[in-house]
């Protein structure tokens, strides 16, 4: 009996996921598919007898007095377990994608707002449509962090970003799948421009002059060696995940090492894994630092302050990503102002990642750190790091200490893109150095950007013919195998250039309104409500370090980069490609760099003979 319910549940789960894969029609036309929604509801109402079954399934495996042979609980434990499983994830699957406010807010949003905006009726509908969008967004955020501790800092960064979510997704009708065909289609679409041949003055545009090249070269070989630091600011994670087969190995040896006592660290750090790892990724004693801390919370991010006497410099190392309260912070990207004294080109900044600037900020100065530092090395120059978040954070840091410390140096890997206003930008020209690798996403994540990624995805889903399914699986082998970008046929074309400047009625039906913040970039200003997230950029002056012959796999034993100083404009558009995240990862930068490094020493050992 429990055998079949299994087996009956297993197939019912099939045939949902298969559901819209035996359904006509293509994305923007539903109209084959009208029926779907009711037998979906019918299959909703089934679980309720299958979770039932999946009781007595789960209490008749669990008596001991059952005898049975082997084989047979074996298979019925599994099944128990795979009904189990289904149950569970569609629980979870539904609470954070199902819409509570369903067709309400659509069909307000087009027709009620626009018809009577000025009245109070519509003023109050508008007000808590978004209040209960918001509520929804926040339920789905406090249910991914169920398993960090909540205080206000918390709660507070729940709304935030909630309020961010709702005004990104208010104006699409739009499901993951949706988004993940689209994405495969702008990928193709992306590829096959890369395949066409660059114009003559876009090829010259990157050729260097000898003293600017000169000037790359050094900071490039700066970057290779304090890249090491930021990277090992991720502790044992960092180092397990580079050496998997003796990392283990050589930190348990090191854990049973004691501190020294006079050794300033703060935080969690059991059986010394942090640290060993440190010090073996940055190849530094224990006496060469100054302070560590392991903390962590919502905009209060690990750091250290280490001597680097190769380079004659006080390095303070800031963490990337490594948690939910990390994550938490990078999302809280709200704007708001940066005052510094004595500083004309105050602006916009990243709120969640200043804040956790503001914190380092405190501690260095206020508990003395940096004092303590450069009492034991007066002579040294201040140098600032860090990786993605770790990169954004040393990047508002190193513009906060710029008065107190004139001579100080920032390199920033793999920064956010929605970092700093234009002026700020600029000014952090002087002194940070910003490194990006090829096409990585966090580099041009910004909300302008998303926008942008968000309007590509409908047009480009919008006009395409082809049903949904055969998009998905000729996406994944593509993908997966490579091959030439398949030619999906459009609405676009044969259409003429002044035609394509005008959305479809495939593409009007999947956009509810725009945003304000897109107005923004089609430079169709709001008079009566300014964007709330305005275009912010990259820290300082930007290396771009690319693949000099683009490779399809995710890796490869050799792989030769090149690298040359860019501006802010290549990052405006978010690239896809399965390596938008790989480049962002900390050893593939590293390796890139010391690969540069590597190449670099070689030509001026071949010079020199």
């Amino acid at each position: 009996m429990v055998y079949k319910m299994g087996v009956g549940i297993i197939g019912c789960w099939v045939w949902d996921t298969s559901a819209s894969f035996v359904t006509g029609g293509t994305i923007s036309n539903p109209g084959p598919r009208k029926s779907l929604p009711k037998l979906l509801y019918t299959r909703l109402l089934l679980y309720l007898p299958e979770f039932i079954w999946a009781v007595v399934g789960a209490v008749w495996v669990s008596d001991s007095s059952v005898r049975c042979e082997s084989t047979v609980i074996n298979v019925i434990l599994g099944t128990v377990i795979a009904s189990w499983v289904i149950i569970v994830f569609t629980i979870i699957g539904v609470l954070i994608v199902f819409d509570p406010l369903g067709g309400k807010k659509t069909f307000y949003l087009t027709d009620g707002l626009d018809r009577n905006l000025e009245s109070s009726q519509s003023g109050q509908l508008l007000y808590n449509v978004k209040n209960t969008a918001t509520r929804v967004w926040e339920k789905r955020i406090r249910l991914m962090c169920c398993c960090i501790v909540q205080d206000d800092d918390h709660r507070v960064a729940f709304t935030s970003i909630a309020e961010l979510f709702r005004a990104y997704f208010s104006d699409t009708d739009l499901v993951p799948s949706d988004i993940a065909a689209g994405l495969i289609l702008l990928h193709q679409e992306q590829d096959k421009m890369e395949s066409c041949p660059k114009e003559p003055e876009e090829v010259l545009c990157h050729s260097p002059s000898s003293l600017v090249a000169d000037d790359l070269d050094i900071e490039l070989e700066n970057a290779a060696h304090y890249m090491l630091f930021a990277a090992a600011a991720y502790g044992w994670p960092y180092y397990i995940y580079t050496n998997p087969f003796t990392a283990l190995c050589k930190l348990n040896g090191d854990c049973c090492r004691s501190r020294p006592e006079d050794s300033d660290i703060t935080g969690s750090d059991r059986r010394n894994f942090h640290f060993g790892s440190i010090l073996r990724i940055t190849g530094l004693q224990y006496r060469d630092f100054i302070h560590i801390s392991f903390h962590n919370k919502i905009y209060e991010i690990p750091f250290f302050v280490a001597l680097d006497h190769k380079k004659e410099a006080i390095v303070v190392a800031v963490r990337g990503t490594l948690s939910f309260e990390d994550i938490l912070t990078d999302l809280s990207a709200d704007c708001e102002d940066l005052t510094l004294e004595d500083v004309l080109e105050n602006g916009f900044v990243h709120k969640g990642i200043t804040q956790a600037a503001n914190y380092i900020y405190q501690k260095l100065i206020n508990d003395g750190i940096l004092n303590q530092a450069f009492t034991i090395a007066p002579e040294y120059k201040l140098v600032i790091v860090g990786h993605s978040l770790g990169g954004g954070t040393a990047s508002v840091l190193a513009i906060m200490l710029r008065n107190s410390f004139p001579t100080l140096k920032c390199y920033a890997f793999s920064p956010p893109g929605g970092l700093l206003s234009k002026t700020l930008a600029e000014y952090s020209k002087r002194f940070i150095v910003s490194i990006i690798l090829g096409k990585d996403l966090v580099a041009r994540l910004s909300m302008p950007n998303m926008e942008d990624l968000k309007r590509r995805i409908v047009r480009i889903v919008a006009n395409c013919n082809r049903p949904k399914y055969q998009i998905l699986l000729r996406g994944c082998w593509y993908e997966v195998f490579g091959g030439d970008p398949d030619n999906f046929p459009t609405e676009l074309d044969g259409r003429n250039d002044d035609a394509l400047t005008q959305p479809l009625l495939a593409e009007e039906s999947l956009m509810v309104h725009r945003s304000p913040s897109y107005n923004a970039l089609d430079g169709e200003p709001h008079l009566n409500s300014p964007p709330q997230y305005p275009r912010l950029y990259l820290p300082g002056k930007i290396i771009h370090i690319v693949e000099e012959c683009s490779s399809r796999r995710l890796c490869s034993s050799d792989i030769k980069y090149s690298a040359n100083w860019s501006n802010e404009t290549v990052f405006s558009s978010i690239l896809i490609s399965p390596k938008m995240i790989t480049d962002h990862m900390p050893d593939v930068v590293l390796n890139a760099l010391n690969s540069l490094s590597r190449e670099h020493r070689s030509c001026i050992s071949c010079q020199t003979k």
